[in-house]
């Protein structure tokens, strides 16, 4: 090789060594979570760290007489959604259970625990009677259609529930879901709320199993947000958790009786549809021979369909997941990454389980270490921070170059910190809404919808389908990060 052959050569080799060291995955988990804390409903605590949000919504559930306070916005709207919130907390406490060592490394376990607590405290208290859950404050219609600071917004709060004779087996059964695996989350740390957790969750599931249904049948309203394919994978996804949190028969009963009718071989991971979460559940629990031989076999489809969605993913399975030139998985004009988001989680805590067990994967192409799936992982998380066509971290605050015009009302209008001035229904658009200019509050750590399957990004708020962020956006990326900090 020539002098010039082996300078060019080595240039290559540190270029590609900076672009790989230029991804600060630790940072991008500090923020992931300050994000949890922008969306944050109610009274604020003394701790808050985003300094430009302020108290809200301190009435929620007062004509109802009941304390609904607390919990969080889904999105860029003022509406709490209990069905996207629960699944942002089961994300959660999945990311601070399998990644405990790496959140605590990183001196982000506390801040971890912290966001899931808020969530959970919330829930507990719209859980105010074995079957009564409260699923709704607020109401997406008359929310969009006012551009408002959640500090002093004045959209009508109203509340919503399931009940006996208004079932919702999806809400219900996500609600348990969330509960048992926190619980499990802070079995170590906080027993006595670990405990009452659990109590709810095992309410919530039997709840869930006698009255079964969607609960967009009970609450219409959120169907158009919120709507929901329905409420099987809930039932499921909950009595897996509930398991692992209890080990008791009944749940594992349950879990097996269903196994020829686990869910195939889904084409995504979401707040709608969660048999992938509950497949590789099932899946690295039997690499890591927790249950008894029979029960292995009959619990072999589950890992059969959750191994067949992450060869999909990285493209060795027989329905391939599509691929943007620019190498990102693609599912949906409308909020892509949310999908992404959920597909690494599976995949990285999947490939963790394999590795430890010194197990590959089984693909229709061929054989696939653990390894191998980390690093497509860390290029689709890398695309996410950055290293994309268009050279933007699709993370908020996040690197310099990052979208300025988030669809989001607290963020986009004025600090009530820096100006208390109401801001108005019409007027929020008037003067917030409609300028063409970055957001005053930047949203840290938020994940937004992200690029078309061109990798092309238009970074205006009244581009929801690619601008607006959502917390279940971000609750499986925090694991993700903590592990790829290790």
């Amino acid at each position: 090789m020539s002098s010039k052959n082996n300078f060019m050569f080595g240039f290559c080799l540190v270029i590609l060594f900076v672009n790989a060291a230029s991804i600060d995955y630790g940072a991008a988990l500090t923020k992931s979570l300050l994000y949890f804390e922008a969306q944050r409903s109610g009274k604020l605590p003394s701790n808050q760290r985003v300094q430009w949000r302020g108290d809200s919504a301190l009435n929620d559930g007062k004509d109802d007489g009941i304390d609904l306070t607390g919990g969080y916005y889904d999105a860029g709207d003022n509406v709490k959604f209990g069905f996207p919130m629960a699944f942002t907390i089961t994300m959660l406490a999945w990311s601070a259970t399998d990644f405990k060592s790496q959140l605590n490394s990183k001196n982000e376990l506390k801040n971890a625990l912290n966001a899931i607590k808020w969530g959970t405290d919330y829930l507990i208290k719209a859980h105010k009677e074995p079957h009564v859950l409260y699923g709704e404050i607020g109401e997406g219609i008359s929310d969009h259609k006012c551009w408002e600071r959640p500090e002093d917004m004045t959209t009508p709060r109203s509340v919503y529930k399931i009940d006996q004779q208004h079932p919702g087996a999806d809400l219900a059964g996500e609600t348990a879901a969330a509960l048992a695996a926190t619980a499990i989350a802070f079995k170590e740390s906080d027993s006595g709320y670990s405990d009452q957790l659990l109590a709810h969750a095992k309410e919530l599931f039997d709840f869930a199993k006698k009255f079964p249904g969607v609960y967009t049948s009970s609450i219409p309203v959120a169907g158009k947000f919120y709507g929901s394919s329905g409420y099987e994978d809930e039932l499921l996804w909950a009595a897996i958790w509930l398991y692992k949190a209890t080990q008791d028969k009944t749940y594992l009963d349950y879990i097996n009786e269903k196994s020829t009718s686990c869910g195939g071989t889904r084409l995504n991971f979401s707040w709608d549809d969660k048999y992938i979460g509950a497949q590789v559940l099932v899946a690295k629990d039997l690499l890591e021979n927790k249950f008894a031989g029979n029960e292995s076999t009959l619990l072999n489809e589950y890992k059969k369909n959750a191994e067949e969605f992450i060869c999909n993913c990285i493209r060795k399975g027989y329905n391939n997941i599509q691929k943007t030139n620019g190498g990102l998985l693609w599912w949906d004009y409308w909020n892509n990454l949310q999908f992404v988001t959920t597909a690494t989680f599976v995949i990285t805590t999947y490939a963790d389980t394999l590795s430890a067990t010194k197990n590959s994967l089984q693909c229709s192409s061929g054989n696939v270490e653990p390894l191998q799936l980390i690093n497509f992982v860390k290029s689709q998380v890398d695309y996410i921070l950055g290293e994309n066509p268009q050279k933007m971290s699709y993370m908020v605050g996040f690197g310099t170059n990052y979208p300025q015009e988030v669809h989001h009302r607290g963020a986009s209008i004025v600090s009530i910190k820096k100006d208390k001035k109401p801001v108005g229904c019409q007027e929020g658009f008037d003067q917030w809404f409609n300028r063409n200019a970055p957001n005053p509050n930047v949203l840290v750590g938020a994940i937004v919808g992200g690029p078309d399957n061109s990798d092309n990004y238009n970074d205006s708020r009244d581009n929801y389908k690619q601008a607006e962020a959502a917390t279940a956006n971000s609750a499986p990326l925090v694991g993700v990060l903590a592990r790829l900090t290790s």
